[in-house]
């Protein structure tokens, strides 16, 4: 006989928690819970389309590029169209941006409502066919004027990071991951495919003060800036005698960024001569990511002023990158000024 002991029968789904939290914040009227719902269901879709691509043949090319110039995959279409399809039959969105679209989605009047949503519909894609991790980014904003009648524009979605109301991102990795925020700290859940629900397994996530690997594509080293090149040099040979840091780079930015997030450290993308502006799309990789870890206790910079600060000029937007723990960020800065005398 099985023993129900051990089945939790109070168990705080992800669905639970945001209604609980949104029951709290005055004037809350559900709508953003039911945007959070649909954006899981599509992320569960995406989750069992990966578990299955190799069997489905899934993981080839889809024959093009995206306007962001990267090779996009069958999957990459599939999880686009899920993300989109659930969103815009949510009845929560005005205005949707996505990797994979040159230009803004604006919803049909009749499914509108005050909320814009920037996503990475697959972040990593081209670890696809060798089974690394990859993942799903997003962020979500209120339109600007959301008591206005008016049509949604690109302005709605041009607002800076520290404007999100709700971002978070999803890991397909030995397990699928969601880590969100609302405003009031990261808290991580956990699918359980035998409920279908995602489980909190981690509240209240905060990232360590100071750790003990650096992330970053050390192959670029030739085209990178000298302060960057002094900062990696200082990990590997400490001035102060203290053991070297651990180098750590998957390549899937949400994988090595939920590893800087659980174990400490920094993730580094900066500018360089082959990508002057950075590489990372500023509205939903950079934004959703910076507002996650500080909201883990970390720290978020471009190398010349705060990620969320940064106004956005255009929906697919690149800037340099440097997140994680706040005494290696802090580090890190310092050499850049040092360097900018």
């Amino acid at each position: 006989m099985t023993d129900q002991s051990m089945f939790d029968t109070d168990v705080w789904t992800l669905t639970r928690f945001v209604m609980e939290t949104g029951r709290k914040v005055k004037g809350s009227t559900g709508e953003l819970t039911q945007l959070i719902n649909s954006m899981l269901t599509a992320i569960k879709a995406i989750s069992c389309a990966v578990r299955k691509a190799g069997l489905a043949h899934l993981q080839g090319i889809a024959g093009k590029t995206n306007v962001t110039g990267d090779e996009v995959k069958k999957l990459d279409v599939l999880s686009n169209d899920l993300v989109i399809n659930m969103l815009r039959a949510s009845y929560s969105t005005c205005a949707l941006v996505s990797e994979e679209d040159k230009d803004v989605i604006i919803i049909p009047a009749e499914k509108r409502g005050k909320y814009v949503v920037c996503f990475d519909p697959l972040d990593g894609s081209s670890n696809i066919d060798c089974l690394a991790s990859i993942g799903t980014i997003f962020a979500i904003y209120k339109k600007i004027d959301e008591a206005s009648e008016g049509e949604p524009t690109v302005k709605d979605a041009l607002q800076p990071g520290n404007q999100i109301v709700c971002a978070g991102y999803a890991l397909y990795g030995s397990a699928t991951l969601v880590a969100l925020s609302t405003g009031a700290g990261v808290n991580f859940f956990m699918l359980d495919p035998a409920v279908g629900e995602f489980i909190l397994t981690d509240r209240n996530v905060k990232i360590k003060k100071k750790g003990k690997t650096y992330s970053v594509n050390e192959g670029y080293a030739k085209y990178m800036e000298p302060a960057v090149n002094e900062y990696i040099q200082q990990k590997k040979y400490p001035q102060d005698g203290g053991a070297p840091y651990g180098a750590r780079y998957v390549g899937s930015m949400v994988s090595d960024i939920h590893r800087t997030i659980c174990y400490g450290g920094i993730f580094m993308y900066p500018a360089n001569e082959k990508s002057p502006k950075g590489k990372l799309r500023l509205l939903y990789e950079c934004n959703p990511i910076a507002f996650l870890i500080e909201q883990a206790g970390g720290m978020a910079t471009t190398g010349t002023q705060r990620v969320l600060d940064v106004q956005p000029e255009s929906i697919h937007q690149r800037v340099p990158f440097v997140v994680g723990s706040p005494d290696d960020v802090e580090e890190y800065l310092a050499i850049v000024k040092k360097h900018q005398k």
